[in-house]
């Protein structure tokens, strides 16, 4: 049976993080990703805030962010700021387990976690080669919105918004990010990233409201492709879960602790998480190796720490949704105002 002093679940950017912090503190570290290829299959918008941008190599740049415009359901459009970098996601992730790697983790790939004994600190993980028996001294579970970590242990699922998205020719150069706001999305709403020649087209929705992505998303494009502004071939398709309950109520756990999309770090209104999935993870993998050199507080520590930070803005981000949620499927659902108090580009969001 291997042991490690820290064992992390998952290979995104919260897990490669973790892996790195933890292994930089001496700690013999063991990374498991059930994904054969880190970062593969994207299901990202590709998004990141300038903050993050020391973490994108230019191999892992595609273009400078400026500005959000945001359509209202009346056809007005806000304009305002919005700094960031659109990236490739999958050489982004990618670089940061090579860090890891380089700062001496352990990664395994197509490893699949199959159940938790926190109390004999043990995990059965299912790889190319059988099923394994590992035992570990703190557990990172960073294993995304559906987390397995989070299933073995029995904890609830978080809630959850799908997306689709296509990835489709770009014709007219742009520097903004387009946020459409309108009843046909209810519990989200749609986008449109630029990515050099390319545009990652996409939208959110509350499966509880709407079932049917596939619809307003073509309409979405085909919209778009009369205006001339994309190309009407689908170059890829994709899609998946982003957590839109906030923080779970623990995110330390008997041995572990969960950082990134696993611990509800994404933003319930916008569905950004790459950023606080980097941050926790960092967090993660230090308090990680100090928990596995003796300090018992340091679990608590990083939840308290991570509440501090990030509840207030996930709070929020809650009430926003809980406004929201009393106007989807109502006649209100086209009024422009009751959006201005759903999203982040206007005062009344904050007020």
């Amino acid at each position: 049976m291997r042991a490690c002093d820290v064992l992390v679940i998952g290979l995104g950017p919260a897990g490669s993080s973790a892996a790195a912090a933890a292994a930089r503190a001496g700690c013999r570290v063991l990374a498991i990703e059930r994904k054969k290829v880190v970062g593969l299959p994207v299901q990202c918008a590709e998004f990141i805030p300038l903050p993050l941008s020391s973490y994108a190599g230019a191999e892992v740049r595609a273009q400078p962010i400026s500005g959000m415009a945001t359509f209202l359901p009346s056809g007005a459009r806000a304009e305002r700021p919005f700094g960031g970098l659109m990236i490739r996601r999958d050489r982004f992730d990618q670089a940061l387990a090579r860090a890891a790697e380089a700062a001496g983790a352990v990664l395994w790939t197509d490893a699949a976690l199959r159940e938790i004994d926190p109390a004999a600190r043990c995990v059965r993980v299912s790889t190319a080669g059988g099923l394994r028996e590992l035992r570990y001294g703190v557990m990172v579970a960073a294993d995304g919105p559906l987390s397995q970590a989070a299933a073995c242990l029995g904890l609830p699922r978080l809630p959850l918004v799908t997306t689709r998205q296509y990835t489709v020719p770009l014709l007219k150069e742009q520097r903004d990010t387009d946020i459409w706001l309108s009843a046909r999305y209810p519990g989200g709403y749609a986008w449109l990233f630029p990515k050099g020649g390319v545009a990652n087209l996409g939208l959110g929705l509350d499966p509880a409201l709407e079932a049917d992505m596939k619809a307003p998303l073509d309409e979405l494009h085909a919209t778009l492709a009369r205006e001339g502004r994309v190309g009407a071939e689908l170059l890829l398709r994709t899609g998946g879960p982003i957590p839109v309950g906030g923080l779970r109520r623990r995110i330390a756990f008997e041995g572990g602790l969960f950082a990134g999309d696993a611990a509800g770090l994404t933003h319930p209104i916008t569905g950004a998480g790459i950023a606080p999935a980097v941050t926790s993870g960092e967090r993660a993998g230090a308090a990680a190796a100090r928990a596995a050199g003796g300090d018992a507080a340091a679990l608590t520590e990083y939840q308290d720490e991570l509440r501090e930070e990030f509840g207030p803005s996930l709070e929020r981000a809650l009430a926003a949704r809980r406004r929201m949620a009393a106007t989807w499927n109502t006649e209100h659902a086209m009024d422009d105002a009751a959006h201005r108090r759903g999203w982040i580009a206007f005062p009344e969001y904050f007020s």
